[in-house]
């Protein structure tokens, strides 16, 4: 890490664990604080899905799990150590409804223990980069999920990084940052993986605002095991939404760099470390708008992919959808998504879980939180 990430640490440090510090002596002579409950949530999420325009045979028409929200059981806690500090956890699984299947990983979604003070939060673990966060709270109307999810046009490298610090700061006046650091630990070498960003945000009723940016070194260097290939990634995104009486706007600007930095995931049927039909170079454009009438949300959404290379594999996305509530946990929703690919771009239709494999895409399920 280099100097400029120290720097943001060493005023912070001192003051978090110099009260660690003052609260075990007090320990001695004062009884232990009591430990609050311990949290477990989750979302179950499932419906049906139709796919069309696949560039290789689609999967059809089927069930499937996690379309709004990944569906996923999770366990949080805290723990006040003192007026100042608390320690806090979070681990969460993700579980496909439709075979009843774990993710790959046992604590997939978020793995992390932290310290949350006056200070600001500071934590470690397996966490979400703050580009994706950007991207799905603050300037997509489909929030990630459904057939009109912005991360289906837009670049924002990693939905998730292990092995990260992450801080957050309080927010003061409506203001806010945080930074983010992932250690690679490869195997192959400690610098395969690294990532970095930050993220400086606005909140003030009616305007929410954040700017992030994040870059991440993912050159493959498993020497001879696989040819060398970059899918490192650039991103730079500008999310704003803006809540007015009867509807809330939304909007967002990202700028991107590296074949990394799009939705492209390597296990895709396009065959694992081979160069996919994208851009290294582009530009996105977000417009959408959220209209709540009764128990329903309705949403829209348009988004625009400026491929700046000789290529100019450029796309456009227009999605709509529409959420209802049966009840404080559980709703009913559909939504369909068409993707316009040009000069042989290969964006495709998915949803919060799934990348998807047609350019068309009609989602419709039931969520229920827990």
């Amino acid at each position: 890490m280099n100097t400029c990430h120290w720097t943001v640490w060493i005023p912070i440090l001192p003051a978090l664990f110099g009260s660690l510090a003052a609260q075990v002596q007090a320990q001695e002579s004062t009884p232990q604080p009591t430990q609050q409950p311990v949290k477990v949530y989750g979302v179950l999420d499932a419906g049906i899905v139709a796919e069309r325009g696949c560039a290789t045979p689609c999967a059809g028409t089927r069930v499937a799990s996690g379309i709004a929200t990944e569906s996923h059981v999770g366990v949080a806690g805290r723990e006040q150590l003192n007026r100042d500090v608390a320690a806090v956890y979070t681990v969460e699984a993700g579980v496909h409804l439709d075979t009843g299947a774990a993710d790959d990983k046992l604590f997939g979604r978020q793995a992390f223990i932290g310290l949350d003070s006056r200070w600001g939060v500071l934590t470690l673990g397996r966490q979400y980069s703050l580009q994706y966060e950007a991207l799905a709270n603050v300037a997509d109307p489909f929030h990630g999920g459904l057939a009109g999810a912005a991360s289906n046009l837009a670049g924002y490298g990693a939905k998730r990084f292990d092995n990260t610090v992450k801080y957050m700061t309080p927010t003061i006046n409506g203001w806010s940052a945080g930074a983010i650091y992932s250690f690679g630990e490869s195997p192959y070498s400690n610098q395969f993986n690294r990532a970095y960003g930050a993220v400086i945000g606005f909140e003030h009723a009616p305007l929410t605002l954040r700017i992030a940016h994040q870059r991440r070194y993912n050159i493959s260097d498993a020497t001879g095991v696989v040819p060398l290939v970059d899918y490192s990634s650039r991103n730079t995104l500008i999310a704003a939404n803006l809540a007015l009486k009867y509807a809330t706007l939304y909007a967002g600007y990202g700028v991107n760099r590296g074949f990394g930095s799009l939705p492209y995931d390597p296990v895709s049927p396009y065959g694992a470390m081979v160069l996919p039909a994208f851009s290294d170079r582009s530009r996105d454009l977000l417009a959408g708008v959220e209209i709540p009438f009764g128990n329903a949300i309705f949403m829209l959404s348009y988004i625009r992919k400026d491929d700046r290379t000789i290529a100019n594999r450029d796309a456009r996305q227009v999605a709509a959808g529409v959420a209802y509530a049966l009840s404080r946990r559980t709703s009913v929703y559909a939504a369909y998504g068409r993707i316009d690919n040009r000069n042989g771009a290969r964006y495709t239709v998915g949803n919060a879980s799934e990348r998807g494999s047609g350019d068309r895409g009609f989602t419709i399920g039931l969520r229920h939180a827990f």
